[in-house]
């Protein structure tokens, strides 16, 4: 048939016969039955039949078929079926009426069109849209304006949001969506912006984008990067994912309103990432941008924020190795403040400073310890609060051998001296295998306290540059040698203080030094002290050092004094996160797809990054160090039906990170193979092959993958590190990191209102995947860990769950399951009465 449907909102489509079968078929399904093919033929050409005796210029309404399929079905003798498509239509029909009841109150064009695609994309939410309605009645008053309108129809959806009803988060986020593109295109409008480039062109005069974007692409490449924009991208946010987008990342004017739309945003993250590419450039823009865009890929917090911007630091922590000596401190907490100042988080090892009642220049007991640096640290992290925004972020971290070590674990308690404390930072100890081996034995006995300074005036070596058999050595070999004098303690005391404080704060973070050191793909370089402030980095450390100091003259005859300094390694970190839950780990190609685009835009960063020091640009394009890690592992868990405490888990843990870890790898080969692989390539565990053997990668693919990374190298020195992503995930609308959810369904206030939020993909399937954080055997949390530290060659961001019921014993058994299990890091212990604000510095 040859003739014109007119639709209800008085839209023409040509006529479809499939169309009608669809009815009639569902009409059948809805009551479990299946329309014979033969009777479904019939049932068609009658109602064909009597549409050719209507039918008006070749043209009928859509109520005159519905009117004839119920005819001809009653005709038919399908009584059932025909009721039931009376009652579909009186349910469309309802669905339509709260429709047009919305529209009449708000009246913004488009607004039809978003709501039957909410209706379509949702259809088990229509028999709720009534409460949405009544939601909305009770929000809208008659003085508002349309977009107020708007705005209280969001909230309505919003308080519509249930554990059995999650999907109005997406609801809600589509009306958000529209309200905020409405916004932008006037505002756009307005300013008589037409295209992308002319946006673009305005963004960088006002000074919100970096000129360093236009100067690099031709307005053809700006145009063609417009065609990549996909703006059905947004329907895969939630509102809270949205609001914290909109709020946290993209583009305002000085005066709070919105400039960029999200899929605007990551097309210009997109085209920063790709700046300086010189083959198949625009391929590249198009790969970041599709990897971003569809949430399959989150850059860290401060890429996603810079990225594109005058100011592009896009490095989320850094790590400095505290020097034993007054300019050397002074320098570190000057390089604190100056990436503080740019949102970085810092991670600052103390072990070389002399501890208190150590000796100055000969002079006995005139050193006064750690402590007082470290509050210094703590001052400069209140001081440099990144434009008011938040407090600077650092951890600091001593070793449990240091003689300070005591004083250390209660600078953040509520016992003892207040001239001791340092609420604002975040202490971390660093432990060798010894100290685990002897609690593990018994806690009755004795372990030795030194400074880092004498030993090495009377060693001649530092105990902390060592690690395993070695260090093991040495630390007997000072324990026996009369000269050094030690602070005795028993094991017990100590892990009392260690444990109390972990209970009461949350921390001391754990940084296991021996294994983080064996496994080091880079030992031939150097050690590794410490970690960042997420305790999910781990790279060679070592402290800049003044040289010497020289007085020059200008042409003008004045003096300039040059302090010329040797760079040590000062660690920055560039991370990512791959969003497990939304790819499909089953597709070889998509994997890879992914996997490859993400590590080529974290090498990008380290040549496009604004560096706060010159010091980081050194170390980090000496060893091109990445950290790719993961989100949404519970989603992901949870969709694949594994159960949390189960050997399934630990299953699934082991192939999903060896088969990114071996992704990650060959990505990084092919950037060698391309670009050259990093300055300190030649003698390391890559390059050795030991890197893979330690690992236990025997398989032909693995061993194939060996043989090239030895002849052509890997573009970056260090690759995955697993960083928290507490911001990053809401936005994802996933998981976080690799941490269970911590409820099911939760309310959270913002804004003065109370939004409901829920796990992702939350369904009667799902619901007793997600057990709760803090219902969960901690052991198995543990043994998952370990597992996937096999396949990261830095650290993880794990967190240890416990309610008010455990005893200082068990909490010391996870610490010593985490050691035996291989784990590299312990990141905060969460008691369920303590209330712990996350970094947002390394929320990738």
């Amino acid at each position: 048939m040859t003739f014109s449907i007119i639709k209800r909102d008085g839209t023409i489509e040509n006529y479809k016969a499939s169309k009608i079968g669809d009815a009639v078929s569902a009409a059948f399904a809805s009551i479990g039955e299946v329309c014979p093919a033969e009777a479904l033929e019939t049932l068609i050409a009658a109602i064909e039949k009597e549409l050719e005796g209507i039918a008006e210029n070749r043209s009928v309404r859509v109520e005159q078929i519905q009117d004839n399929v119920e005819i001809e079905l009653m005709r038919a003798g399908f009584y059932r079926q025909a009721r039931r498509f009376i009652l579909y239509r009186e349910e469309r029909a309802k669905d339509r009426a709260y429709i047009n009841e919305i529209e009449q109150t708000v009246g913004l064009e488009g607004m039809h069109r978003l709501l039957k695609d909410v209706q379509r994309d949702y259809p088990h939410l229509c028999k709720s849209f009534g409460k949405l309605v009544s939601k909305y009645h009770a929000f809208h008053k008659p003085s508002m304006t349309a977009e107020e309108g708007l705005h209280a129809l969001t909230r309505a959806a919003v308080e519509c949001i249930t554990a059995e009803e999650p999907d109005w988060e997406f609801v809600a986020g589509r009306l958000y969506s529209f309200q905020n593109d409405l916004n932008i295109r006037r505002k756009m409008e307005g300013l008589q912006l037409q295209s992308l480039y002319d946006k673009l062109s305005y963004l960088t005069t006002e000074g919100y984008y970096g000129a360093y974007i236009l100067e690099s692409y031709t307005k053809a490449e700006i145009d063609l990067a417009e065609t990549f924009l996909q703006p059905e991208r947004d329907r895969l946010l939630t509102y809270s994912g949205l609001d914290l987008l909109l709020r946290r990342y993209t583009v305002r004017n000085f005066v709070h309103e919105q400039l960029e739309t999200p899929q605007e945003m990551y097309l210009g993250i997109a085209l920063h990432l790709a700046m300086r590419e010189t083959q198949n450039r625009m391929d590249h823009v198009r790969a970041f941008y599709d990897m971003l865009s569809k949430q399959q890929v989150s850059m860290a917090t401060p890429t996603l924020a810079n990225a594109r911007k005058p100011h592009h630091q896009m490095s989320s922590c850094f790590i400095d190795t505290v020097d034993d000596s007054l300019e050397g401190i002074y320098r570190s907490i000057a390089n604190f403040a100056n990436v503080s100042k740019f949102g970085g988080g810092m991670g600052l090892y103390f072990g070389k400073v002399r501890a208190n009642g150590s000796d100055i220049r000969g002079y006995k007991g005139a050193a006064g310890g750690v402590i007082r640096w470290i509050k210094l640290a703590n001052d400069t992290a209140v001081a440099v609060d990144q434009l008011g925004v938040r407090s600077g972020a650092v951890a600091c971290y001593l070793d449990v051998w240091h003689k300070d070590i005591l004083d250390f674990l209660q600078l953040r308690t509520n016992n003892g001296d207040d001239r001791m404390k340092a609420h604002d930072v975040f202490p971390a100890v660093c432990y060798p295998d010894l100290f685990w081996k002897k609690v593990r034995e018994g806690l009755d006995q004795s372990w030795y306290l030194m400074c880092p300074h004498e030993i090495q005036t009377i060693k001649g070596y530092a105990l902390e540059d060592s690690y395993g058999d070695e260090w093991e050595q040495r630390y007997n070999d000072c324990v026996n040698d009369a000269r050094i004098t030690k602070t005795e303690v028993l094991l017990k005391d100590l892990i009392r203080l260690i444990l109390k404080s972990a209970i009461e704060t949350g921390t001391p973070f754990a940084f296991f030094r021996d294994h983080v050191n064996r496994m080091n793909p880079n030992k031939h370089k150097g050690i590794i002290y410490s970690s960042n402030l997420c305790v999910e980095i781990a790279q060679n450390m070592s402290p800049i050092q003044s040289v010497q100091i020289e007085t020059m003259k200008t042409p003008e005859g004045d003096d300039i004094i040059v302090e010329k300094t040797k760079a040590g390694d000062f660690v920055v970190c560039n991370l990512a996160s791959l969003v497990v839950s939304k790819i499909n780990f089953d597709d070889e190609a998509e994997v890879k797809r992914v996997v490859y685009a993400a590590v080529r835009a974290l090498d990008n960063v380290i040549d496009l990054n604004y560096y706060p020091l010159e010091y980081a640009r050194v170390t980090n394009r000496r060893y091109r160090p990445i950290g790719l890690g993961i989100m949404g592992y519970h989603h992901y868990l949870a969709q694949q039906g594994i159960v949390w405490e189960s050997e399934a888990h630990l299953e699934a843990a082991d192939k999903l990170m060896e088969k990114i870890n071996y992704y990650a790898i060959r990505a990084s080969m092919e950037l060698a193979k391309e670009k050259g692989h990093y300055e300190y390539f030649e003698g390391s565990d890559w390059q050795t092959g030991d890197y893979f053997s330690r690992r236990q990668y025997e398989s032909a693919d693995w061993q194939a993958l060996a043989a090239d990374v030895a002849q052509a190298g890997v573009r970056n020195g260090y690759l995955l590190a697993i960083a928290p992503t507490s911001s990053t995930s809401i936005i994802a609308g996933t998981t976080a990191g690799t941490d269970p959810v911590m409820n099911r369904y939760f309310l959270e206030e913002k804004k003065g209102a109370t939004i409901a939020r829920v796990a992702p993909s939350l369904s009667d399937k799902t619901w007793w995947l997600y057990k709760s954080a803090h219902t969960i055997d901690q052991t198995w949390s543990i043994r998952a860990a370990g597992v996937r530290q096999r396949h990261v060659d830095q650290a993880q961001s794990v967190n240890l769950y416990i309610t008010n019921d455990f005893t200082l014993r068990q909490v010391l058994n996870l610490y010593i399951k985490a050691w035996e299990c291989g784990m590299k890091t312990i990141y905060y212990v969460r008691s369920k009465s303590l209330e712990i604000t996350e970094c947002e510095s390394c929320a990738s």
